[in-house]
């Protein structure tokens, strides 16, 4: 069964690389009962450095259980729900290929998938090693973002469901391959760019396109 294992939200708080200080939302806390969800996300939940994360692209971040007891084996410590700073974690997909496009239906409210989760320092220091970037990116587990299509509310153990784009869209795990690559492959860029894909990423691949 496809369903919602857990639906955490962020607050502010603090976390220190090379030193310094920085603000983050990572940090998410499970709720409990029904959760409202608006153009820009989970509400309440807090987006520290907005040119990279939220707006109405990257408003939701799904990862997924199957993740999650894949890190267990692979660190060999249980791993808590929320650990990666997802909105919803959700169970029930062996098979996780995101294509951007997808579509989540949940109760009201209606998902599209945008773009790979692309990790940052902050999620190194939140699982407490510093080489863990390196480990999330060569794992290909991005899990993925999300805009808001239609709102309402969420609660766990909703169950939701999937309906598959029918255009050749990029994958989402393609979009994470290719964004950590050294040479970048134009054809890649390319179908990624002509994918609905989050205004961020579409900057960055644009950008690689045009670099040659």
């Amino acid at each position: 069964m496809l369903k919602i294992v857990s639906v955490n939200r962020g607050s502010r708080s603090a976390v220190t690389f090379n030193d310094e200080s920085h603000a983050t939302g990572i940090f998410k806390t499970p709720l409990s009962g029904p959760v409202a969800i608006n153009e820009f996300g989970v509400v309440g939940d807090v987006i520290v450095d907005t040119n990279v994360h939220g707006g109405h692209d990257q408003a939701v971040y799904l990862y997924h259980q199957e993740d999650y007891d894949w890190w267990s084996a692979e660190l060999g410590r249980i791993i808590e729900f929320g650990a990666f700073g997802e909105n919803l974690t959700l169970s029930g997909m062996s098979d996780i290929d995101w294509r951007i496009g997808d579509r989540v239906s949940i109760n009201d409210v209606e998902l599209e998938i945008t773009a790979p989760r692309v990790p940052c320092f902050k999620l190194a220091v939140k699982m407490g090693d510093t080489g863990f970037v390196k480990m999330f990116a060569k794992a290909v587990r991005p899990g993925a973002y999300a805009r808001v299509l239609k709102p309402g509310a969420v609660t766990v153990g909703d169950a939701f469901s999937v309906t598959k784009t029918v255009a050749d869209y990029a994958t989402v795990k393609s979009v994470f391959v290719e964004w950590h690559a050294k040479e970048k492959s134009k054809a890649a860029l390319e179908k990624a760019l002509a994918s609905p894909i989050a205004s961020v990423h579409r900057a960055k691949l644009q950008e690689w396109l045009d670099q040659g």
